[in-house]
């Protein structure tokens, strides 16, 4: 196992963690100086906050892990293909790299959908896609597919 597959591994612990409280398995880590200095998952549900993304949980105790808002030299590690409001977050906290392994063909902003790192910012990380792919998208499909299952027809949430 190499070094990317290692902490993409840890980031699969968290939205395994974040499965089992019924939220969208995401899981993220940022790594400085080889080691991880914070962590992430998905809390929408539990926080009904639709900004407690696994990247910017992991974005925020990273900058008060350094005490910057800079997170440069920083690698994130996420399970998914980051969406447009982490992708902003990335490119405004200054991460080195981004590492992911699924590909979000709804909401990715890294390359799926959209690549926002295209566009003229005054940052771009370096992109690594589809480390440890198939773990991180069968986490995926296998939880929407039992929220299929269990969902009860006519019943929508607001």
């Amino acid at each position: 196992m190499n070094r990317e597959e290692e902490f993409m591994h840890s980031a699969l612990e968290l939205a395994k963690e974040a499965e089992s409280e019924h939220e969208i398995p995401v899981g993220a880590v940022i790594v400085f100086n080889n080691e991880i200095i914070s962590t992430g998952r998905n809390r929408r549900e539990i926080s009904q906050n639709s900004l407690a993304h696994a990247e910017i949980e992991a974005i925020d105790s990273a900058c008060r892990v350094l005490r910057s808002w800079r997170l440069i030299d920083c690698e994130l590690y996420v399970t998914l293909e980051p969406c447009p409001m982490c992708t902003g977050a990335i490119i405004n906290s200054r991460i080195s790299r981004l590492i992911y392994g699924a590909y979000d063909y709804k909401a990715g902003s890294c390359n799926s959908l959209i690549n926002l790192f295209d566009l003229p910012y005054n940052h771009k990380p370096e992109v690594v896609s589809g480390v440890l792919e198939d773990k991180c998208s069968a986490i995926l499909t296998d939880f929407f597919k039992n929220l299929r299952k269990t969902k009860p027809k006519g019943i929508s949430r607001h």
